[in-house]
């Protein structure tokens, strides 16, 4: 079952190739969407497919080299039709 996500990345996210790395991630398990850097340092994403790969998504992040994610904030959203996940 898919489901969509809205995701607010705290920590050290910016200058760290956080945008490319999610992007990459996204790819390799199916994930539709978008990630951008936001002015308060934050990085937000949309992010849709099924409950376990937007989970693995996330600890995938969270293992990646240089990134430090210290705070992650989620809401549940509606499903949409796209294709593709970018970066904005």
């Amino acid at each position: 079952m898919m489901i969509r996500r809205h995701y607010w990345f705290s920590g050290r996210v910016q200058g760290v190739g956080f945008r490319y790395r999610a992007y990459y991630i996204a790819g390799s398990l199916g994930i539709t969407g978008w990630v951008r850097n936001n002015w308060d340092e934050r990085v937000e994403m949309e992010a849709q497919g099924t409950e376990e790969s937007l989970d693995k998504m996330v600890q995938m992040l969270r293992e990646q080299r240089f990134i430090w994610i210290e705070d992650v904030e989620i809401k549940e959203m509606e499903v949409e039709v796209e294709s593709g996940f970018y970066v904005k």
